[in-house]
């Protein structure tokens, strides 16, 4: 019969038993002990704080508060531009417009897991500088359907309305113009359209500027309006169709990307392309001759769709939240030209 000693460490035993249970008594006390510790930590889990190194038009606004969840129904998303959080932010946006200086505006560090988003609404032919920006961000935020976070001029959303409303028309085709340079596509257009038919002009570029609450008025009594852009590259479709044609509810005769890349994003009877006509001789006889159903066709799309117009940087910039869970982590882009170029 083998012998063992006494178990004298029993009573030690006790002791790291009730240490224990004191802290885990006290763990599950904390929000009565230090409720605002746990109320910081909580939130750094269920909020995204989203820096905005610079606001990307001059006006800025106020974005103090629940801006994302009060005017949007975005949750969990706080945007703000006390750089002094920087160290805190889950991401950073760095505007295109505001980045002319170069690197020296931009930290010179970021915290381990930060994203870094560049948000460009211009075009590749109106955006320079672009060489310096290598390996320096995470995602993209452009007009651009591949763009990790896509922000479009404008967009058709689903209406029960089923009724369509044509204004008035007392002229057949009108242009707002600001910026015109003989060099670009659209002039060119323009100058040998003006030849079979008239244009009504309008804009800085024609000393017949419109205010703001003028413009849509003013289009909406055109049969058509060229919506023409002043370059071209995909998906850039800009809100000289969406405001400016259809929202003013006149037909856009369209000068940019393929017929086909409009196609991804309006019908393809609610608009013109240049290029469906030979010449455009051809496309100024179609103008002046179409019929009343012919035309009346081309407003088919507002019986199941009207226009929503995205101006309002606030809302662009709280879509980031929205499209944060499924970004991808560890990204980073080796050469931003090349790709906004490509």
């Amino acid at each position: 019969m083998s012998w063992a000693p006494p178990l004298r460490g029993r009573p030690g035993m006790k002791a790291v038993v009730t240490v224990g249970v004191l802290v885990t008594t006290l763990w599950n006390l904390r929000p009565f002990l230090n409720p605002s510790e746990v109320s910081r930590e909580a939130s750094k889990h269920t909020q995204l704080l989203v820096l905005v190194w610079e606001w990307p038009s001059k006006q800025v606004p106020n974005i103090s508060g629940d801006i994302c969840g009060e005017l949007y129904g975005i949750a969990g998303c706080q945007l703000t531009m006390e750089r002094q959080l920087l160290g805190q932010a889950d991401v950073v946006v760095f505007p295109q417009s505001r980045l002319q200086a170069g690197r020296d505006m931009l930290p010179k560090e970021r915290p381990p897991e930060q994203n870094w988003v560049w948000v460009c609404l211009e075009s590749p032919s109106n955006t320079k500088g672009l060489s310096r920006w290598k390996q320096t961000f995470n995602w993209v935020m452009t007009y651009r359907r591949d763009s990790d976070i896509f922000i479009p001029y404008g967009k058709l959303v689903a209406n029960r309305s089923a009724t369509v409303n044509i204004p008035a028309k007392t002229n057949l085709v009108s242009w707002v113009i600001s910026n015109y340079h003989r060099t670009q596509e659209r002039a060119a257009v323009y100058k040998n359209l003006s030849r079979h038919l008239h244009v009504n002009i309008y804009g800085r570029a024609s000393k017949r500027p419109l205010c703001k609450d003028c413009l849509l008025p003013t289009t909406s009594k055109s049969k058509f309006y060229l919506a023409f852009e002043n370059s071209i590259h995909q998906d850039y479709i800009t809100e000289k169709l969406w405001r400016n044609s259809l929202m003013a509810g006149t037909v856009p005769i369209v000068l940019g990307p393929p017929r086909a890349n409009y196609e991804q994003f309006i019908p393809a009877d609610s608009f013109i392309h240049v290029n469906d006509f030979a010449s455009l001789a051809e496309l100024a006889s179609f103008l002046q001759t179409v019929n009343a159903s012919r035309y009346r066709q081309f407003f088919s799309w507002q019986r199941s769709y009207s226009v929503k117009l995205y101006s309002d940087w606030a809302e662009r910039l709280c879509t980031i939240c929205t499209a944060y869970p499924s970004l991808p982590r560890g990204h980073l882009y080796p050469d931003l030209e090349s790709w906004f170029s490509s």
